[in-house]
């Protein structure tokens, strides 16, 4: 289960943004969706990732944020011994959507499409 515990104690400081975005960014790549986001390439690239918190909103159970992630896709090649072709790196961006529990810190982790 995911659990953003930082998160959920900086809310209401000034600093909730940029907790939530460190803890984020620090997140496995298995609790977000960023295969499903893919849109210039075939698989995720184990680069870091960046996040933009762009929204943030209080619901009465849920804190609830929106962000963008920046990341690296690759195009899987054939890989082949006489294949003299590098790993080709492609930038990604995609739009999550990050529901906090605000009673026990639990959280879910969405993609956006528009």
């Amino acid at each position: 289960m995911l659990c953003l515990p930082e998160s959920l104690n900086a809310w209401g400081a000034p600093t909730f943004k940029d907790v939530l975005k460190r803890e984020v960014e620090q997140l496995d790549e298995q609790h977000l969706p960023l295969q499903q986001g893919l849109t210039a390439s075939s698989h995720v690239s184990d680069q870091p990732i960046q996040v933009m918190i762009l929204s943030v909103a209080e619901e009465p159970a849920r804190i609830r944020a929106r962000a963008g992630i920046f990341y690296m896709g690759v195009i899987a090649g054939c890989n082949c011994a006489d294949d003299p072709s590098p790993i080709d790196r492609h930038n990604e961006y995609c739009v999550v959507q990050i529901d906090i529990d605000r009673a026990t810190a639990e959280a879910s982790v969405s993609l956006l499409i528009d």
